[in-house]
């Protein structure tokens, strides 16, 4: 079983597609996937949140929503004003390993940054992860920022005891200026982390088709993170499969 916890550099970078496209690589290699997001803010209560959105892209099946409060604030603070609930750190975690023993890989998309505040006592996604011994992917943006960013987050994941398995750019522009060019390469060199993927633009606005064909070639670094031999932990060789990713035999 293998749980991977999906941040970003920021709100609007991408997670939810990223998300998507990695769940949607998992299902091509024959995996059981389920993805929980702890909290959904700014939707409304039975209207569609992030996860419709995965489930449209990547077709995944199993997905839990633990809260969701209707202003698009920090959970705490959504949950505060809304005089609903706030989310516990233990429920959260407790949720997320039923589906890990379940599933072949359960991913869990966090709200906004790294570090927001996600429920009673301001705990973070950091501390679910560090609760739960899974690796971080970040989302970042590609433009000018996103080094600060990336670099700030990756060391406050450091320091919560976290590793941050890649990079992943959540939009890369058909045509991407100096700057975002010149981030790809230093991006692993600050951060220590390396870049293993870039989701094109608008790819969210494909149909599940296209999405779930074009996804694996956004990802190609990310295989261990998805593959059969990251998730399984056999010892057997590795050998690449049909979509790009390595699977054990």
């Amino acid at each position: 079983m293998s749980i991977l916890c999906v941040t970003g550099t920021s709100t609007d970078v991408g997670k939810t597609v990223a998300t998507a496209a990695l769940a949607a690589c998992a299902l091509a290699d024959g995996l059981s996937v389920a993805v929980c997001k702890p909290a959904q803010t700014g939707v409304a209560v039975g209207a569609d949140g992030d996860l419709s959105e995965v489930q449209r892209l990547a077709g995944v099946v199993d997905v839990v929503e633990l809260a969701r409060y209707p202003e698009p604030l920090a959970p705490d603070t959504a949950a505060r004003r809304a005089g609903l609930p706030m989310l516990e750190r233990g429920a959260v975690v407790a949720a997320v390993r039923a589906l890990d023993a379940a599933h072949d890989l359960t991913i869990v998309e966090g709200a906004g940054g790294l570090l927001v505040r996600l429920g009673a006592g301001g705990f973070t996604l950091a501390d679910v992860a560090a609760d739960l011994g899974a690796p971080l992917l970040l989302v970042a943006a590609a433009g000018l920022g996103t080094l600060n960013h990336s670099a700030l987050t990756v060391a406050a994941a450091r320091q919560s005891g976290v590793g941050v398995a890649g990079t992943v750019i959540g939009s890369w522009p058909a045509e991407p200026d100096l700057a975002m060019r010149c981030n790809i390469d230093d991006l692993p060199e600050v951060t220590g982390v390396p870049v293993v993927g870039r989701i094109p633009e608008g790819s969210g606005r494909l149909d599940r088709g296209a999405f779930t064909a074009a996804a694996p070639g956004w990802l190609d670094g990310v295989a261990a993170l998805v593959g059969a031999a990251a998730l399984r932990g056999a010892s057997a060789p590795v050998r690449p499969s049909r979509s790009g990713h390595k699977r054990r035999g």
